[in-house]
């Protein structure tokens, strides 16, 4: 079944910050960073499209895909537009050195207002899931993360997050396995789908030091619009 959602193109995709090396924008839920087997126009291209109509560009144009976001999650994502840029980004990220803050709206209340999570992550191709480990187990990686409850919602509560590591759907797995799925989220124990298959989960801020100018860079992405995410009032 299709959902009524809208996707980034072109004409309306939000810019958070641009300039001869950079372009970071607010990924919508449902846009795909780059392409799989769906064969759905990824996120990629469309930045592509964009900075070619923009700049009014012949041939093709440069775009250095430097970190990824779950599908059906929004926020902050950033690309490469120069062949410079592309490695000091990649071993920004590596080296963590880029801090990224998330917002997640979860059901339960964690068990302390704040608190740090660590667990061994394992990963299941076929699934296309990980589960989240109280102890090392084969092939499994460590993975923290820092919670505080932001806000009470009405019958959620909003979480602000930050990863110590990245791995692949860390904040879904670790939250899942405290009793606090994110909202939406059925393949981590949410009890039903959001209509337009997004997830409450919101890249929210990133903060690095500009790879070519070396000046720091904080970049804030708007929450997408539904009576969730606009019941928060936190600026």
């Amino acid at each position: 079944m299709k959902s009524d959602k809208i996707l980034s193109t072109p004409k309306n995709l939000q810019v958070l910050h641009e300039d001869n090396h950079i372009i970071i924008v607010n990924k919508r839920p449902g846009d795909i960073v780059q392409g799989d087997k769906t064969g759905d126009t990824p996120l990629s291209e469309v930045v592509k499209e964009f900075i070619k109509r923009k700049y009014n560009k012949p041939g093709a144009v440069y775009l250095g895909v430097v970190h990824r976001l779950d599908r059906p999650t929004s926020g902050i994502v950033m690309f490469a537009k120069t062949s410079k840029a592309l490695p000091r980004l990649n071993k920004l990220f590596k080296d963590k050195e880029a801090k990224k803050t998330y917002w997640a709206v979860v059901k339960n209340m964690p068990p302390q207002e704040q608190g740090t999570l660590v667990h061994y992550m394992k990963r299941n191709q076929k699934q296309n899931k990980s589960f989240a480990h109280i102890k090392e187990v084969p092939e499994s990686k460590k993975a923290i993360l820092d919670y505080k409850i932001l806000q009470k919602l009405d019958n959620y509560y909003l979480l602000e997050i930050d990863l110590h590591t990245g791995r692949h759907h860390q904040i879904r797995s670790q939250l899942s396995s405290i009793g606090c799925p994110i909202k939406g989220d059925l393949k981590y124990g949410f009890d039903r789908s959001n209509k337009d298959a997004s997830i409450h989960l919101h890249a929210r801020k990133l903060t690095f030091e500009h790879p070519v100018k070396n000046i720091p860079i904080e970049v804030i992405a708007p929450t997408p619009s539904d009576p969730i995410w606009n019941a928060i009032n936190i600026l």
